[in-house]
């Protein structure tokens, strides 16, 4: 006959490996769900998947995420106004009618007039610059934060390097020359051409070249040399000016529904803040390689290449300064973002000018 602690024993030790037995079920069950829950999310994109680097860089992140979580997310891009206007896109995001959308904050200035210093900077800094500031001077968290308010994770995934300052039809020598004029202008860089003059508006990409072509508008930017080339503004515009003081580098953005990116696991979101981060290094790499091919492409086509005279940029430089002097007393989001990304400037111009050539 079995003993009486022997049979407890065997009660005990049968209770644990239930319990284990449970343990590993649940832990399975759990596993199991995650892996699931597929993501399949609509992306509406203010550029074209054709543009290059502003709206290829959207599609090469749909297609990187796709890789990277082994087929669990799945973005889908849609060129502007397939799903809603390009200019919608923001509206659409916030409210849930579109699960994320791809463009650089700078285009909703008229919403939200912080979001534009974290897109490009007149007289700002260089890609590399904007992205340390971006990780680690703080830009970061102001960014999450204020996309927030509007039930949006606001992701920074792209940047690219210096863009082109104008297409104009007869030479610009002086300010005065400016005056007067109508010209499609993005971001801060328009409030400061308004303060010289200039009457500016926001027009996407593919509306622009049959504004420029009728007349709508008298000149524009846009661009990189690589992007303005295949939007043909050469065949309007001879004049094309630098350096771009308003844009020497811009960011772009994943905007994605809140509610649908608190719906993600852990590892879904890393995966995509990751496929983002390699969208940065992409998006600097091919950005230098591909200019000096569509320069030359472009004066082999007539087109005349200027830099602006250094009179022209102190005057544009002191506009902006009165900009930004403006939109900090207007807006404290606009001036704790302005501070931070200042401060940030300035103290690590100890470290460029001992570190780097001049």
């Amino acid at each position: 006959m079995l003993s009486r602690n022997f049979l407890i024993v065997i009660y005990v030790l049968s209770l644990i490996l239930v319990s284990c037995s449970n343990d590993n079920s649940t832990k399975k069950s759990s596993s199991e769900s995650i892996e699931e829950k597929k993501v399949r999310w609509k992306m509406a994109s203010t550029f074209a998947a054709n543009l290059t680097q502003l709206g290829s860089s959207g599609v090469r992140f749909s297609e990187q995420i796709e890789k990277i979580s082994g087929g669990n997310i799945k973005v889908k891009f849609f060129d502007p106004g397939a799903l809603v206007p390009a200019l919608e896109i923001f509206d659409a995001v916030s409210s849930g009618s579109i699960d994320a959308g791809w463009s650089t904050p700078g285009y909703w200035a008229g919403k939200v007039p912080a979001l534009p210093l974290f897109a490009a900077v007149p007289f700002g800094p260089s890609a590399q610059e904007y992205i340390s500031w971006i990780y680690y001077g703080g830009g970061k968290e102001l960014f999450e934060e204020i996309y927030a308010k509007h039930n949006i994770k606001g992701i920074i995934c792209g940047v690219v390097p210096p863009e082109a300052s104008g297409w104009f039809r007869k030479e610009i020598k002086t300010v005065d020359d400016l005056k007067g004029m109508k010209m499609r202008f993005f971001g801060l860089g328009a409030k400061v051409m308004e303060k010289i003059g200039v009457s500016t508006q926001l027009i996407a990409g593919g509306d622009i070249f049959p504004a420029l072509e009728l007349g709508t508008i008298d000149a524009t930017e846009f661009s990189m040399p690589a992007v303005d080339l295949d939007l043909g503004f050469y065949q309007v515009a001879k004049h094309y000016y630098f350096p771009g003081w308003h844009q020497q580098s811009t960011l772009f953005e994943l905007m994605v529904n809140m509610d649908k990116w608190n719906n993600l696991s852990d590892t879904q979101k890393v995966q995509i803040e990751t496929a983002c981060g390699d969208n940065i290094r992409n998006g600097i790499a091919e950005g230098e390689a591909i200019q000096v091919e569509a320069i030359n492409t472009l004066k082999s086509k007539g087109v005349k290449i200027h830099r602006w005279s250094q009179e022209i940029l102190d005057t544009l430089e002191s506009a902006w300064l009165e900009v930004v002097d403006e939109e900090s007393a207007r807006d404290e989001d606009f001036k704790r973002s302005w501070e931070s990304l200042s401060t940030f400037r300035r103290n690590i111009e100890t470290w460029k000018s001992l570190g780097y050539l001049d």
